[in-house]
């Protein structure tokens, strides 16, 4: 409850990009372009792999999610990011606010899981081909993505109830431009120490775990690798791997950049920054890598454009 001099806390400011408001037109287009160019590559990619019948494979069902993931991440941040812009800030109620959170944490542990499953599909593929169409068949990559997102969705309910619950008292403003998890929970006047480290045992779940698995099987891919005599089938198979390693590179390093800085306050100001970079560079740069180092996409999309 909070004291009788305090007010309970209704509604929260998004203070978004203070100090950048006289670039307002530029920094809204940019925005706009942006978030249409990761809907448009991001939607490409899902119906390419939706009516292309040899895209049909597991590599690319998961594929298929991860683009429709980064669609709906970007999707609960930039519309509101955009509005924020015109008007200098942004109010929102305390319970949109914490549904915004809901809804970018589930898409973002479940990129996760879905990173980490397409190494699995890279491992079995190259390192035990002869059991790779009764392992990755298309009801266990169905049976995947449903137990991941029930996974995924019981984590971060968990957190939201205990979020949902805390008391909110005084202060009213996030120097951020949307409701992430540590600006948020800043603002409750509740000992938050409890859910802080159930944050820090999910974040071990949902990004160290799968980070490691991803090394783990890629250790053992490039000791497969290595044993194939031919230099042309070892050049093969590296290529088959190139784009999800690509993509790895760039969904962590943005992760690391994020959460791998002290957290002072002159870095939780750069935070806000630092968070442009998995919410809309990430999910823009998945598609252009899929498609510009990907064969089977070009091709793929090459014929798409030939039946018009």
């Amino acid at each position: 409850m909070c004291e009788p001099n305090q007010t309970q806390v209704t509604q929260i400011k998004l203070l978004g990009f203070q100090g950048l408001y006289k670039f307002k037109i530029p920094l809204f287009i940019a925005f706009l372009l942006t978030y249409l160019m990761i809907i448009s590559g991001n939607v490409l990619i899902i119906l390419l792999v939706t009516t292309v019948d040899q895209l049909k494979i597991p590599m690319y069902f998961f594929l298929k999610y991860l683009a429709t993931s980064d669609v709906l991440l970007t999707t609960s941040v930039v519309p509101m990011t955009l509005d924020i812009i015109l008007k200098d800030e942004g109010r929102l109620s305390l319970d949109v606010c914490i549904t915004q959170l809901y809804f970018f944490c589930i898409c973002s542990y479940l990129q996760c899981f879905l990173i980490a499953t397409m190494s699995y599909d890279r491992y079995l593929a190259i390192c035990n081909p002869l059991r790779y169409t009764s392992l990755m068949n298309s009801h266990v990559c169905f049976q995947v993505i449903i137990g991941l997102c029930f996974f995924v969705t019981i984590l971060v309910s968990s957190e939201m109830i205990v979020i949902y619950r805390y008391d909110y008292c005084g202060l009213n403003y996030i120097d951020h431009f949307f409701c992430d998890f540590f600006p948020l929970v800043e603002l409750s006047s509740s000992d938050t120490s409890g859910l802080k480290l159930q944050d820090f045992i999910i974040a071990i779940i949902t990004i160290c775990l799968p980070f490691a698995f991803i090394i783990m099987t890629y250790i053992c891919i490039v000791v497969a690798i290595l044993k194939i005599s031919s230099v042309h089938g070892r050049r093969k198979a590296f290529s088959t791997c190139s784009s999800h390693v690509t993509l790895v590179g760039a969904f962590y390093g943005a992760l690391i950049i994020v959460y791998m800085t002290p957290s002072d306050e002159g870095s939780s100001h750069l935070n806000k920054y630092r968070s442009l970079l998995y919410v809309v560079v990430s999910p823009l740069i998945n598609p252009i890598i899929y498609s510009l180092r990907n064969r089977e996409i070009k091709a793929a999309l090459q014929k798409s454009l030939n039946r018009f």
